[in-house]
């Protein structure tokens, strides 16, 4: 039977997106658009070329990759930084929760110190004179 192996180098079952972040994490830190083929080298595990080739369409489709045509193939490029990325998503779940004070709360308390003391700042610096 065809498809995607679902199952890490240990063995044990990927999380649902732990592939795409994993593609993604490798095309944020290459210097430039790879093609699948170096996308698949620089994945750790045994993934085949087609399930790489699958995980990149899933992306490009979900607007956060951008492919370009080079030679007879495609390269690859993030569509953002990730910190954008990240960010868009910790904006999207505190969207979707129910008790928005709640979660920020935890969110905070939660943070180590140098943490607190970086959003602090950064908070500061929003405030202006």
């Amino acid at each position: 039977m065809g498809g995607e192996d679902r199952s890490g180098a240990d063995g044990r079952r990927r999380a649902p997106g732990e592939l795409e972040n994993g593609v993604l994490a490798v095309l944020w830190a290459a210097d430039g658009p790879l093609t699948a083929a170096q996308v698949n080298e620089r994945l750790p595990g045994d993934l085949a070329y087609t399930t790489v080739l699958t995980i990149l369409s899933r992306l490009l489709e979900k607007g956060l990759v951008t492919r370009c045509k080079a030679g007879r193939g495609y390269t690859f490029a993030p569509a953002r930084d990730e910190a954008t990325h990240t960010a868009g998503q910790m904006r999207s779940l505190l969207e979707h929760g129910s008790d928005r004070e709640a979660v920020l709360s935890r969110f905070v308390n939660e943070l180590s110190a140098d943490d607190e003391r970086l959003l602090q700042r950064l908070l500061g610096e929003d405030q202006g004179p």
